[in-house]
């Protein structure tokens, strides 16, 4: 064991405390911002302290429409991005389970053949597929709408890779003390797979949900309309060259309303997330 001096102690939760801040002092200093006027703002220096417009700015954001990005409300754009990010997110893992379970679990001709070319694609980077893509997405009249948004980011080499990996762990005697309780395939993925790879889902949900979450070019390319607009972009767009064009109060409002749902998600399933990565009683 690791001994350790009061020095040392002191030394190490300081460096915590001074990253923490350095961390988290541009969250607060937003925050801040979002709470004061528009003059306030843009008539440095801003205070320290929150103000007294929380609700105003808030509410208007929320429910009220902002100019610069057609009328439409945070409240839109939120719903807007939490389809696509939860869609990505469980299309990636159903996907991804599904094929890694064929992959390892079935005999059939060509089966790794199947799953190299799926690997091969972690070395095309997104700009090599974008346009074809975007050309299938328009073709079949996909644009705007959030099946174009979420259906070419669905596949994910990435987390057939990660499953197929863990189903490989499994032992076989299990899958033959399976076979003899006579479990269909079916019933063994649903039984036995499932509850085993609870831990390897939830990481992934995590990661697959803040990588939709932050998508940015994908929605631009595929979405022409204001009320199509994922909060990213509609942050772009929110943002003018002149400073005295640019709503910076609603801007700061919407960074906050932005970043909201991915650090839940991270709270709310650290414990899973953490377990799904270091765990290794497989």
């Amino acid at each position: 064991m690791i001994g350790s001096s009061p020095i040392r102690t002191f030394i190490a939760h300081a460096v915590l405390i001074l990253g923490i801040l350095i961390v988290a002092f541009p969250i607060y200093y937003t925050f801040v911002a979002s709470t004061h006027s528009l003059q306030t703002i843009l008539r440095p220096p801003l205070p320290l302290l929150p103000g007294d417009r929380f609700w105003e700015n808030y509410s208007t954001a929320l429910f009220g429409g902002i100019g610069r990005i057609g009328g439409v409300s945070v409240g839109t754009l939120l719903y807007n991005t939490t389809v696509v990010a939860l869609a990505i997110a469980i299309g990636k893992i159903v996907i991804s389970i599904v094929s890694a379970y064929a992959i390892v679990f079935f005999r059939f001709p060509f089966r790794m053949t199947f799953f190299w070319l799926i690997f091969i694609t972690l070395m095309l980077p997104v700009e090599v597929r974008i346009l074809p893509t975007y050309k299938v997405m328009v073709d079949l009249g996909l644009i705007d709408t959030y099946a174009g948004l979420t259906l070419p980011l669905m596949a994910s080499a990435t987390a057939t890779l990660l499953f197929r990996q863990f189903f490989m762990t499994i032992p076989g005697e299990l899958v033959e003390a399976a076979r003899v309780d006579g479990a269909g395939p079916f019933r063994f993925f649903k039984d036995i797979l499932l509850p085993l790879s609870k831990t390897n889902i939830a990481a992934l949900f995590v990661i697959q949900f803040i990588y939709g979450w932050t998508q940015y070019l994908w929605p631009l390319l595929v979405t022409n309309r204001n009320d199509m607009n994922t909060i990213v972009i509609a942050l772009r767009k929110m943002i003018s060259f002149a400073d005295a064009d640019t709503e910076w109060h609603l801007v700061m409002v919407t960074c906050m309303l932005a970043i909201i749902p991915p650090i839940l998600v991270v709270v709310l399933m650290q414990r899973w997330f953490v377990r799904g990565l270091v765990d290794t009683e497989k």
